[in-house]
């Protein structure tokens, strides 16, 4: 099946700029929707964008619009979050997930149907 590997995690300073990586292998991921999910102690998973494996169109959950950007690069098989104007609020364990649909419009993770480890990512100065 689809396995899922995200990278590029680590500690930033507030204000600074951190580039995320979900490469896969088994499986192309030109056809799947993407999302990126995070999850910080004690509070629930939320998403925070994704992809689709369509159109390529695109969705930001509120709190991170304008600063992080989501994008993919086919021919490594890799998708990305490139996240600046980095807040301690952003500090969680991010994963990416894939939708076998394609699909992107919500992000919700019972919609998604193979998840990766995760990678830490770590605000503070």
């Amino acid at each position: 099946q689809l396995q899922l590997v995200e990278s590029g995690g680590g500690l930033v300073q507030p204000g600074g700029s951190l580039r995320l990586s979900c490469a896969a292998s088994r499986f192309t991921l030109d056809y799947y929707g993407i999302g990126w999910f995070r999850q910080a102690p004690g509070k629930e998973r939320e998403g925070v964008s994704c992809i689709s494996g369509s159109d390529g169109s695109t969705y930001y959950a509120d709190s991170v619009k304008g600063r992080f950007t989501i994008s993919r690069d086919n021919a490594k098989n890799t998708v990305y979050l490139q996240m600046k104007s980095l807040k301690p609020d952003d500090t969680a364990v991010y994963y990416c997930a894939a939708e076998r649909l394609g699909k992107c419009g919500v992000l919700q993770a019972y919609e998604y149907h193979y998840w990766g480890q995760g990678t830490q990512v770590t605000v503070s100065a």
